[in-house]
């Protein structure tokens, strides 16, 4: 059991992030709950949300008491001091009101494989198809576990699995033209071991390393890095920020994906990452743009 401030689970889990346990997800008035699989093995959470302070209960099976709990730390990113991040993110009044209305979301931190293929599916898609697809390849090609209470559930698949299965199969669970890349993905995973060491290179370098795979652009990269290697320096730039950073910030004139990410360099150094999810999440809920 986890005691935590500054934490909503609900904006951390519906804030369009690669959170793969997000299948089981529940809310009765205060009582969340959901649970997730991980390669290793299932912990279920559930959390009680009162206010901005959050009661977390994991129950892991294949895990001890102190694993679960530091796999909750780690997927929540519950070791990272919000306030601090909050106090260089809020350099305008815009920014200022995100915080304000988006308070306690934190960003997750998830296995670099299953980041990676989440957002090779995320291309020209939305958050509910994306989910759809996810889920339907777990079911065609995750391995079949139990959980603590007997229920049946797919893990996420595993590369091998998506390296060896014929193409049609995996557009069958509705990838369409990103099939390709997903099996491309799957193979360069097996040949190149060390991509699931990203984290210890510097961004750049990281980031040039995922630029070399087929079907991942500028956008995809930043998203891989920061949610699935922890890279905060990263800020992905999709249609929707880029609107919204014209917008607020540029009096709606057109900027350059390279322009963008050159101001975001600045204005937010060390914490671009979080001021993306802030602004992306608030911005859409705003409809800003």
């Amino acid at each position: 059991m986890i005691d935590v401030k500054d934490f909503d689970l609900g904006l951390s889990f519906e804030s369009g992030q690669p959170l793969t346990f997000h299948a089981d997800y529940s809310r009765k008035g205060h009582v969340e709950s959901l649970t997730y699989s991980t390669i290793s093995g299932e912990i279920r959470i559930r959390s009680m949300a009162r206010g901005r302070s959050t009661r977390v209960y994991a129950i892991g099976k294949g895990y001890s008491c102190a694993a679960a709990e530091e796999e909750v730390v780690r997927r929540f990113g519950l070791d990272e001091d919000l306030g601090r991040i909050y106090a260089r993110m809020n350099t305008d009044p815009f920014m200022e009101r995100a915080i304000a209305e988006m308070a306690g979301m934190r960003l997750t931190r998830n296995d670099p494989w299953e980041t990676t293929l989440c957002f090779i599916i995320s291309q020209f898609n939305n958050i509910k198809r994306i989910r759809l697809i996810v889920g339907n390849m777990k079911g065609a090609f995750g391995e079949k576990v139990a959980l603590d209470d007997g229920r049946p559930i797919r893990l996420f698949p595993r590369p091998e699995a998506l390296a060896r299965a014929g193409l049609g199969k995996i557009r069958a669970c509705g990838t369409g033209f990103r099939d390709r890349y997903i099996q491309n993905a799957a193979r360069e995973w097996i040949a190149r071991p060390w991509l699931a060491e990203l984290s210890k290179l510097p961004y750049d370098e990281a980031k040039e390393a995922l630029l070399e795979l087929d079907g991942i652009g500028d956008k995809v990269a930043d998203c891989i890095l920061l949610f699935g290697y922890g890279k905060r320096e990263a800020f992905p730039i999709d249609t929707w920020i880029k609107r919204i950073v014209e917008h607020v910030y540029f009096n709606g004139r057109r900027k350059r994906v390279e322009q963008i990410h050159r101001f975001a360099d600045r204005r937010w150094p060390g914490v671009q990452g979080y001021a993306q999810q802030y602004l992306f999440w608030f911005g859409r809920q705003s409809k800003v743009g």
